[in-house]
């Protein structure tokens, strides 16, 4: 999945044009319960504004809270302005940027503002990917890595009629054993699928109900 995938578009985002004041930028924050809005000259991407960096420069600015949120633009602290991506990325290389930061804005070739990436909607995307919002069954095993292991799991799976909610593999290295986890609807046969799955190779870790 791309950025592009995931990205909130510029229609349905929270912005600030340059010269709005901070008080402004505050209180957008506070009204849509949010860390970081865009900043932008026209529909040029400046930047972005955060409580956190709201609140850094008032502990450094030597004003009042009412001259510093009232006199001081949002352009003037602005921070990210290089720090950007264009929507063809893979949404799982964004994690790292984000992991401190809430939100990269998406950009075209000329800097126009297309939309946002939030660090909520990154960990919701791995949420689905784990079925974390979806009943079921969670199934973790170890299998040894050869070819075909994968298909012989689904052929097993098929076999049984489950309904995999989700499928993710672990230790994608040189390691000769990959630990699979597998979220199934639960159903009654979920012993015998069990020792279907033992008597192919694959070594049950654990089994647990959410």
């Amino acid at each position: 999945m791309f950025v592009k995938n995931i990205m909130i578009p510029k229609h349905e985002c929270i912005t600030l044009q340059e010269n709005e004041t901070l008080k402004a930028a505050l209180e957008k924050l506070e009204a849509n319960q949010i860390d970081g809005i865009p900043v932008l000259a026209g529909d040029k991407y400046l930047g972005v504004v955060t409580r956190y960096n709201i609140y850094l420069n008032f502990f450094n600015s030597n004003q009042s809270k009412e001259d510093y949120l009232t006199a001081t633009s949002v352009k003037e602290i602005a921070v990210h302005q290089d720090k950007y991506l264009k929507g063809a990325e893979l949404f799982e290389k964004t994690m790292l940027d984000l992991k401190d930061f809430p939100l990269l804005a998406v950009v075209d070739e000329n800097k126009t503002f297309l939309g946002v990436v939030t660090r909520s909607d990154v960990l919701g995307q791995f949420e689905s990917a784990f079925g974390v919002n979806r009943p079921g069954v969670r199934i973790a095993f170890t299998s040894v890595e050869t070819e075909g292991r994968i298909a012989r799991l689904s052929e097993i799976a098929h076999h049984f009629h489950e309904h995999i909610i989700s499928l993710v593999t672990f230790d994608e290295t040189d390691k000769l054993v990959r630990r699979i986890v597998m979220k199934i609807e639960k159903k009654d046969n979920i012993d015998k699928f069990v020792k279907k799955l033992e008597e192919h190779g694959f070594r049950v870790l654990s089994i647990q109900e959410d």
